[in-house]
């Protein structure tokens, strides 16, 4: 096998995907090379890759503070998300129409509660302050007793905005006993504790590739006795509700590296040592003129996002590639787009076109902040002027 090289490339886009970490190289590749066999089999070799997804759905469930049989395994988040939100429709279509969401989700999100919307379903997107911030106030005012879903993020994936989930949750079982709460925590998981019993929600996304496991992979929480219908059937694979024969190794490095990440102990040393990297971060930017800060003080610190108002995203981004710095315009998934987080916003023109997001993971330093400072004031110097 040819061997990797270092570099000297720094990667401050861990919110589009993090470096498979090794544990969860050597899970996947363990279960390629031995415990190759398929899950389903009744055989010896079928039984031992079998125990393998047992191993990992008990680790993914010990990190949410689930039990094991709630959670199963999707290809991602944007699976986990389809599944939560059309199922959640799906079933509950007879008891009303409304579904509450905000302006800020995910795509994966916004186009589901579209589509439905197309369907007849009447679909309200709350609005966020210039931050990112959704208030208890505004969800209160949107559910109401024809709602059947709200689906929200814990974590904006843009601007590090931390949304008030408990608060929709406990809102909407006063408002609307029967509607269904799905949280989308892809980015919440493995930087802040997430525990389904204290969350309460019925529904509840992760993703592996966020958490330094390989693409591929993602689980969507279901509490016990709820009963969705599945978007894909054929199969009696993860219960009959997500069929298809499971990508064991994709699953087993999950597994994997949501132990390391959900770690207590070390969730909270990783978060103190990110945070003091953040406002090292933001004060280097605000010495630099014109920069303007759009993440929230109290925003999840390993997002920060800001704009120069002097150089377009595209091109400051192409210019810090070419020196092997990787940040990113807004979410990967929008592949260039105007980003509809950034929108929602109402920043000015300026600020809107020129907003970069930055997002750490535990293996980043001060001295990868350094070299983006030095490059984001050389981009600006050397750009500013053809803007």
């Amino acid at each position: 096998m040819e061997e990797i090289q270092e570099t000297n490339e720094i990667y401050l886009d861990n919110s589009a995907t993090t470096k498979p970490c090794p544990e969860a190289v050597a899970a996947a590749d363990e279960m390629m090379l031995r415990f190759w066999g398929n899950p389903s089999s009744t055989h010896a070799k079928g039984n031992e890759a079998a125990k393998k997804l047992r191993d990992a759905r008990k680790a993914v469930a010990v990190a949410l503070s689930a039990a094991p049989e709630e959670i199963f395994f999707t290809s991602g988040g944007t699976e986990a998300n389809n599944i939560a939100v059309f199922g959640a429709a799906a079933k509950n279509r007879r008891a009303g129409s409304r579904i509450v969401t905000t302006a800020i989700e995910h795509s994966s999100v916004l186009d589901g509660v579209r589509e439905l919307e197309q369907q007849g379903f009447e679909v309200i997107r709350l609005t966020p302050d210039s931050q990112g911030h959704i208030s208890p106030e505004q969800i209160a005012r949107a559910v109401n007793s024809d709602t059947i879903l709200v689906t929200m993020m814990m974590v904006n994936n843009e601007v590090g905005s931390i949304l008030p989930v408990e608060s929709a949750v406990r809102i909407t079982r006063k408002n609307a006993p029967k509607a269904i709460v799905h949280c989308d925590c892809v980015q919440a998981f493995g930087k802040l504790p997430v525990s389904v019993r204290k969350l309460g929600a019925d529904l509840v996304t992760v993703s592996a590739h966020k958490i330094h496991a390989p693409k591929g992979a993602g689980a969507l929480y279901k509490r016990r006795g709820l009963n969705i219908p599945p978007l894909t059937r054929g199969g009696h694979q993860e219960d009959s509700f997500r069929p298809g024969t499971e990508a064991a190794p994709l699953i087993a490095a999950f597994g994997t590296a949501a132990a390391i990440a959900c770690d207590r102990a070390g969730m909270s040393a990783r978060y103190e040592r990110i945070n003091e990297l953040r406002n090292y971060l933001v004060m280097k930017l605000r010495k630099i003129d014109g920069i303007v800060i759009n993440s929230p003080n109290d925003a999840l610190p390993y997002i920060v996002n800001f704009s120069t108002c002097r150089v377009k995203a595209e091109t400051m981004l192409n210019f810090l590639s070419e020196r092997g710095i990787y940040v990113s315009g807004g979410s990967a998934c929008a592949k260039g787009e105007p980003s509809h987080v950034i929108k929602a916003l109402n920043l000015s023109r300026e600020a809107s076109d020129s907003a970069i997001r930055v997002s750490f993971c535990g293996n980043n330093t001060s001295a990868d902040v350094d070299a983006l400072i030095q490059a984001v004031a050389d981009g600006i110097n050397s750009l500013a002027h053809f803007r």
